[in-house]
């Protein structure tokens, strides 16, 4: 039995942050909301309690039962989970002065504890809260303390709980990593065996058990993480796997192509389906981007239908769903909105009557990619930048023709290649190219223009959830500017989004 470190969310935007931190310890952990946990056995070594965005003092703030496990197991609180333990163990929790936001100095006052016992005397860390405890739970001992915060971190003696109003798992507390080794490793004594190879060993071994001689179909994107999903298939059934891979007709420039080969020097049995005329033609006069979501997804949805009711025997769907999305539909604050149906092939297993397999649903996209490399998948496609379920169908603001295919096509080939032949396609999380629905005056030669507009969109992000611009360099800019201009017919003008999101989106629509 696989053991873990089960992370109960209140809610907090840095809750997936915690689990990160901890698994990149190669330390196996779980995030549950704060009321649906599972049962606590003998593979469960410690307990962490999030953040959240609500108050221990509000009527309606959440309360979790902890009976199984204060006092039993490790259990660390951070942030709401300190002022809950504080707030419901016999001490006090109150409105702050001032909001304690920010960098701050820790200073020790029990140097010796586990929790803190190898941090510098003095070391930064990030606080976030409105509230603070003015004082500590019953038989608490405070272990470290800020200039405007005297119960930083606490630990209540005898047992194996503690407390810290600041977090740990954002960059900023610099030796926060330090301090979750600490917890983790030095008190819950988990043993960091949850490495690549070890998950890929157990993953296959569980999909042999689970499959059997079963068949199983998988819609392939090109994208690491259903790439990823396949080749670990692939390994647990051989040619029992037979992966489907849809040709929208809104793919990159050449992506068609080079993505069947790669995949078939990678050994999988992969059927190509080049279907671009029926999602060009259901698109035609379409302009809301939502609808054009819906058209794509539904056609998608058809064309993989067709094609895998010509197999025989399939029992199982494949899909690369990973951790964030498994997290998303269980959060405390309720499912996903949005679902994303066209990237997951959505409403394929009510239709084909199969079974799903989620051989990724533990990991995050980062692990994924740690996987990929450890099944020697190459780095090209590890490395490829995040790219929209419904293609280029939404960098196309308006109407979706053949013709604007094309020149996206055009110009989105020579802003990639620029960002790689300059050694900025690995720094950059995502880019692209948005043909936008404007057209503006130009003069090329003596000849008046009148052409389409695009704009460049270069970000940096670890999740997709939030985003910066980046700052590409002038020169590479007005390069990628001059060959878009002069190569692409029906372009005269590029312009660079500078916009982060939040408040703006990484894709346009």
């Amino acid at each position: 039995m696989q053991e873990k470190i089960l992370i109960l969310d209140f809610g907090s935007q840095y809750t997936q942050l915690i689990a990160r931190r901890v698994r990149e310890l190669n330390v196996y952990c779980e995030i549950h909301p704060y009321n649906h946990y599972p049962e606590i056995d003998s593979s469960v070594r410690g307990v962490i309690l999030s953040g959240s965005p609500s108050s221990v003092r509000d009527k309606e703030a959440p309360q979790v039962d902890l009976a199984g496990i204060k006092g039993r197991l490790p259990l660390l609180g951070v942030c709401y989970g300190a002022q809950y333990l504080a707030h419901h163990f016999g001490g006090e929790v109150a409105p702050s002065d001032s909001r304690e936001y920010g960098r701050a100095m820790l200073s020790k006052v029990k140097g010796n504890d586990p929790l803190i016992a190898s941090l510098g005397e003095q070391t930064q860390v990030w606080m976030a809260h409105g509230d603070t405890i003015v004082r500590e739970p019953d038989g608490c001992e405070i272990i470290a303390s800020t200039e405007d915060v005297r119960v930083a971190a606490f630990h209540i003696a005898g047992e194996q709980t503690w407390g810290i109003q600041f977090h740990p798992e954002v960059y900023h507390s610099t030796e926060g990593i330090k301090l979750l080794k600490h917890f983790v490793v030095d008190i819950c004594g988990c043993r960091q065996d949850w490495t690549p190879a070890s998950y890929i060993e157990t993953t296959v071994h569980e999909l042999r058990d689970k499959l059997g001689d079963d068949k199983v179909v998988l819609g392939l994107s090109g994208g690491v993480d259903s790439s990823v999903a396949a080749v670990l298939l692939h390994k647990a059934i051989g040619a029992n796997l037979t992966c489907i891979f849809v040709d929208m007709g809104l793919l990159r420039k050449d992506e068609f192509s080079s993505v069947l080969d790669s995949y078939k020097n990678m050994g999988l049995n992969v059927i190509g389906v080049d279907a671009g005329d029926k999602f060009l033609g259901d698109l035609k006069g379409v302009t809301d981007p939502e609808q054009k979501r819906k058209i794509i997804g539904r056609d998608f949805i058809e064309v993989f239908d067709a094609e895998a009711q010509k197999l025989c025997d399939v029992r199982w769907l494949a899909q690369g769903t990973i951790y964030p999305d498994v997290i998303e539909s269980v959060s405390v604050n309720g499912p996903s909105v949005t679902i994303k149906s066209h990237h997951n092939v959505g409403g394929l297993p009510e239709k084909m009557n199969l079974k799903i397999v989620e051989p990724l649903r533990l990991l995050f996209k980062d692990e994924v990619r740690r996987i990929g490399r450890e099944l020697g998948l190459s780095d090209l496609l590890l490395g490829r930048h995040p790219f929209p379920g419904p293609g280029l169908g939404i960098r196309i603001l308006g109407e979706v023709t053949k013709e604007k295919v094309r020149i996206l096509q055009e110009a989105d080939a020579i802003f990639i290649n620029a960002l790689r032949d300059a050694g900025w396609y690995d720094r950059v999380w995502q880019a692209g190219v948005m043909l936008l629905p404007v057209q503006s005056v130009g003069v090329m030669g003596d000849e008046r223009t009148y052409e389409s507009c695009v704009a460049l969109r270069a970000v940096t992000s670890t999740d997709g959830m939030t985003a910066d611009w980046v700052h590409l360099p002038y020169e590479l800019l007005a390069k990628v500017s001059n060959d878009i201009i002069n190569k692409v017919r029906g372009i005269n003008r590029v312009v660079y989004d500078v916009s982060s999101k939040p408040p703006a989106t990484i894709e346009w629509e």
